[in-house]
């Protein structure tokens, strides 16, 4: 089977603090947790596809996701990297529109799922709830929209450094403090969030680790200096 499900309480959810629902009443909590199911997807499963109708939405509460555009010829663009306590669908959802990209587990994750109609629902009876999702919309699309000002004309050296940073937050939850942060991507992975070929890639990997500014263990990659990223990407 491509997933099994398990138990998981709300009320004593570890990531809850970390997500949209952090601050919801006891009342409200034991209404979502009536609703959703929760999953354990293996690496490489499909959570939706781009171009489908939203079914409902999905809270990740163990494991990172990536969610991608096909280009031409098939080619992923991935647009963001999702990580414990994020939530997906929901734009698509109260837009009424398909969903713009595809949602893959990159690892092993843990993730709940509402059914649409459960979550306007809950959405139309709590006005708290409604508030704090159109908050968080706003604070993605601010987000989104620096990323692509800061990406937009930059070499692709500059974009590897500006997404090795962007990569620090979204990896840098599995450490503690002071810890060298470990990223874990495919070249491939890595090539279609930068936006180049994998042999661009993989040649300016090499001059990084050259420069000590990373060191690299199989796939995984580990960041060594954070200011000489910032200096290269001219973010300072």
């Amino acid at each position: 089977m491509s997933r099994h499900r398990i138990e998981l309480d709300c009320q004593s959810c570890s990531i809850r603090n970390n997500s949209v629902f952090n601050g919801l009443c006891s009342h409200s909590l034991t209404a979502i947790n009536g609703h959703k199911s929760t999953n354990v997807h293996r690496k490489g499963q499909i959570l939706f596809h781009e171009g489908t109708r939203p079914m409902g939405v999905y809270c990740i509460n163990k494991g990172k996701l990536k969610l991608y555009k096909l280009g031409n010829e098939g080619k992923e663009q991935i647009i963001q990297l999702a990580k414990e306590g994020e939530i997906l669908g929901y734009r698509s959802m109260m837009s009424e529109e398909l969903y713009p990209v595809s949602a893959e587990t990159l690892e092993e994750c843990h993730v709940c799922f509402i059914p649409k109609q459960d979550f306007l629902e809950m959405l139309a009876n709590n006005h708290e709830l409604y508030a704090k999702l159109f908050k968080h919309a706003c604070h993605e699309l601010g987000i989104m929209t620096q990323n692509v000002t800061n990406l937009a004309q930059k070499t692709v050296r500059e974009r590897l450094a500006i997404t090795f940073i962007m990569l620090k937050e979204t990896y840098g939850k599995d450490h503690e403090a002071g810890d060298k942060v470990v990223i874990n991507l495919t070249r491939e992975d890595l090539a279609n969030i930068v936006g180049t070929a994998t042999e661009t890639l993989i040649r300016l990997l090499h001059d990084f680790k050259e420069d000590d500014i990373i060191s690299t263990e199989g796939r995984k990659i580990i960041i060594q200096k954070e200011n000489e990223l910032i200096r290269i990407a001219n973010l300072s």
